[in-house]
């Protein structure tokens, strides 16, 4: 069975592509990120998606890097948390991308690598990719059974990038915000 999965990193890809062709799925990587920033950051997370596909033998498919798709669905949603609607529309605009491939590819289903974050929540995922696919979407929590585990094992193996947020301009602004209250915090620090 062939399945479409939405893939937002290399690190969340290792674990979860090695799952879906242990299952027995004939997996389509499907790259669209448009909400991550800067531009030389989706750069190296697509180097080392293609690392991952060569390492496992799966098929890749890199959609356009067209930022703007995205900043246009977010907009009026600037000030939301980290976990907020502003997530829940950019989760929205990806699984809508990756069913269109889906349809266009004679995929069976789609599901999405983003539930192998941790601090992503699978529920909130899964409901998402059912809106948009119905019962074609597989709502795998990758990250359970010893998912997230083996994923973090192929990282190192592999030497994969590992970036420290989640991928748009709000949440690299917020990493920044809390790593410099970090260092405000410490003793000796003015």
């Amino acid at each position: 069975m062939k399945i479409a999965l939405h893939i937002c990193c290399a690190v969340c890809a290792a674990g979860a592509v090695e799952k879906l062709m242990w299952l027995g799925y004939d997996v389509h990587g499907y790259f669209y990120n448009p909400n991550v920033y800067p531009p030389d950051e989706y750069s190296r997370r697509l180097i080392d998606v293609r690392r991952v596909a060569v390492e496992l033998g799966f098929k890749l498919i890199e959609a356009r890097y067209l930022p703007e798709e995205w900043s246009r669905a977010v907009s009026g949603l600037e000030e939301e948390p980290e976990g907020g609607k502003r997530c829940l529309v950019c989760f929205k605009l990806r699984l809508e991308k990756t069913y269109q491939y889906m349809l266009e590819s004679n995929c069976q289903s789609i599901t999405s690598t983003l539930t192998m974050g941790s601090n992503k929540s699978a529920l909130a995922i899964s409901q998402v990719g059912k809106e948009v696919a119905g019962d074609r979407f597989a709502a795998i929590d990758f990250k359970k059974r010893e998912g997230l585990r083996r994923t973090n094992e192929l990282a190192l193996k592999w030497n994969l990038y590992r970036q420290h947020y989640c991928g748009c301009y709000y949440s690299l602004r917020n990493e920044e915000l809390r790593k410099a209250r970090q260092s405000a915090d410490k003793p000796g620090s003015t």
